[in-house]
């Protein structure tokens, strides 16, 4: 019995851990009880759990991030991290517990109804943070400039007649205003300062992302993808920091599949019917495939910005963006023709836009072993 594997689900929050253990074969789980959420505590535990050949364990992936992966698989116990969407739900099920949830992980995990998620390295899930962190003042910016923006409308000031908005002749503009109440003076300047400061803490993270970006361990994929069009710096960044690794997508159907690109399907019997797409997956790396779509609408050319990011990298990748502007110009239109939706014609280039990615991606690892 001594070698028996056990299942053990951890249901984990902020401050505590709930266990339960499900021995191999049919018996029901049994609650282990609650421990506290530190590594003493979890070392503890699989001290007393016996073996750790013999040990599964897994819980959801959550806020708490991967630190309790780590200490595990420092321990030498084998950990899985499992998508919470995916966990099977019982129909009508209307009590939730730390106990109840523990006991239940254990026992899909051993019946093998769990899907796992793919955990990053330190290193990548670092370069993951920065790009996200961007993308949320990237937001942040775009609400300060609407507070801004509805803040003058509000009070009837509106630019010089041809001044667009958020140009340099608009930010000349902004810097010399002047109100006669002081209510509304330090208002504006406080929108308008807020929104400065948000534009300047975007400038550093970029700077940062462009040292990464040319002297990081994802350095040459991150160069090799900017070879295609709408693929540039912080698009090129974003996809390996939150793909991690491309070697786990054995073909670009897998990575497709895994970004949601790949239609629904609702099919029985004779009938097979395709609806939307499963949106499933990184919904990070969709919007930046998506909105790199759009770049295809263009007749295919080697120019400007593209050939300077092309400068340098091998014939055959540069043949791979050039067969990628061609292929998917052409199925732009050939939709559009057929009558779709520019919004979901756009959605088929950018399903195969990641096929592309995917094939650049294999070349520089091809040549990366090759130079080993």
């Amino acid at each position: 019995m001594k070698d028996t594997i056990k299942y053990v689900g951890l249901d984990v929050s902020k401050e505590k851990i709930a266990v339960a253990i499900a021995d191999e074969g049919r018996e029901e789980p049994r609650y282990w009880g609650v421990i506290p959420h530190t590594p003493e505590a979890v070392r503890k535990l699989i001290n007393k759990l016996g073996n750790t050949e013999t040990l599964r364990v897994c819980y959801e992936a959550g806020p708490t991030g991967y630190p309790l992966y780590r200490l595990l698989l420092s321990l030498g116990v084998h950990c899985d991290v499992i998508a919470p969407s995916l966990i099977p739900k019982r129909p009508g099920e209307r009590i939730k517990t730390d106990r109840r949830d523990s006991i239940r992980l254990a026992q899909l995990y051993r019946a093998g109804e769990l899907t796992n998620i793919y955990v990053p390295n330190e290193e990548d899930e670092a370069l993951r943070d920065l790009v996200r962190c961007r993308e949320d003042a990237k937001e942040d910016e775009l609400r300060a400039r609407h507070r801004l923006s509805k803040f003058l409308l509000r009070n009837n000031i509106k630019p010089p007649s041809g001044v667009n908005k958020w140009t340099v002749k608009y930010r000349r503009w902004l810097d010399a205003l002047k109100f006669e109440s002081s209510k509304l003076r330090v208002v504006f300047q406080e929108y308008y300062h807020q929104l400065k400061e948000l534009e300047q803490r975007i400038l550093r993270l970029e700077e940062e992302i462009r040292v990464q970006a040319t002297e990081g361990v994802h350095a040459p994929t991150i160069q090799a993808l900017q070879s295609l069009r709408g693929v540039a710096l912080i698009t090129a960044t974003s996809l390996v920091a939150e793909i991690g690794s491309f070697k786990r997508f054995s073909s670009p159907t897998q990575l497709m599949a895994y970004i949601g690109l790949i239609p629904s399907e609702y099919s029985s019997g004779e009938r097979r019917i395709q609806g939307s797409i499963t949106k499933t997956g990184n919904r990070h790396v969709r919007r930046l495939l998506v909105e790199a779509a759009w770049s295809y609408r263009y007749q295919p050319s080697v120019k400007g910005e593209l050939m300077r990011r092309q400068n340098g990298q091998s014939p055959t990748i540069q043949a791979i963006s050039w067969k990628a502007q061609n292929r998917l110009h052409k199925k732009y239109y050939r939709l559009l023709s057929r009558g779709k939706e520019s919004g979901k014609a756009i959605t088929a280039v950018a399903r195969e836009l990641a096929g592309f990615i995917w094939a650049i991606t294999q070349e520089v690892e091809e040549v990366k072993n090759a130079s080993f």
